[in-house]
């Protein structure tokens, strides 16, 4: 069920704001979470990783500093040696997720990265664990889009995991229905609808764009899907994944 892979690979740059208590920090924990930003920000993910985790001992208990250990683990995960090492640090990256929900439950930033994190251990389970997975993935990306209706990323979750389990076709919907119960009810409409909402909330997004054209070609909207790849292939690369995502739609234009 390569779905659940594509959504664990995609959408693990949440952006964040940093808010005003980082002015009761220490001044040794402002200068390992400017430090942080500066790694990230350059893609020195293991770097960016320690910072946080120095600004996490400096601070403990902030959900802020806990949301984005919880994305670094999630990012360096797919370049792991082996599934052993990818699949723990997945669990760790799930655990760090999970404190930074319980200390800010209403933080939209924070739920919708326990929802990647879901995501994300959904790759290593077996079907029944994966089917379990994905029915977090969405019950949670619901709840940060209903905390922010305005949050692109989320809109961009829930309308990629409405088209990548409408795409599973009826073979495979019936046999998880038969044997395990079920995945909620999806759309390609539903996901064409959300992904044009991340667009209109984030138009310089590339990922936006691209998976707008995923969810169209899935559809069977072919000129849609070209026109969508086109605009988020015309963008310029400034995130992590930008570049990846833009190889894929690549790829899927050279085969019709």
């Amino acid at each position: 069920m390569c779905a659940f892979r594509l959504l664990a690979v995609a959408l693990l740059l949440l952006g964040l704001t940093w808010t005003a208590r980082a002015a009761t920090f220490s001044a040794e924990a402002k200068v390992a979470l400017e430090r942080a930003r500066a790694a990230e920000a350059r893609f020195a993910l293991a770097e960016a990783l320690e910072l946080y985790r120095e600004a996490d001992r400096l601070a403990p208990g902030n959900s802020v500093i806990l949301q984005k250990i919880a994305q670094q683990l999630s990012d360096l995960s797919l370049d792991a040696a082996s599934d052993a090492e990818r699949k723990t640090q997945a669990e760790q990256a799930l655990a760090y997720a999970r404190r930074a929900v319980e200390l800010a439950p209403e933080n939209a930033v924070n739920v919708l990265s326990l929802a990647i994190c879901y995501g994300k251990m959904g790759i290593y389970g077996d079907t029944r664990a994966k089917i379990g997975y994905s029915r977090l993935v969405k019950i949670e990306a619901e709840r940060a889009a209903a905390l922010d209706p305005n949050y692109d990323w989320a809109q961009h979750v829930l309308g990629r995991w409405h088209y990548e389990v409408a795409d599973l076709g009826v073979a495979k919907r019936f046999f998880v229905r038969l044997i395990y119960g079920g995945l909620p009810a999806a759309s390609f409409e539903e996901a064409i609808r959300r992904l044009e909402r991340a667009v209109a909330l984030a138009p310089n997004r590339v990922p936006h764009h691209l998976e707008l054209g995923f969810a169209f070609l899935a559809a069977g909207r072919v000129a849609d899907a070209r026109a969508s790849f086109a605009r988020g292939l015309a963008l310029p690369s400034t995130e992590l994944y930008d570049e990846s995502s833009k190889q894929r739609a690549r790829e899927a234009l050279a085969r019709f």
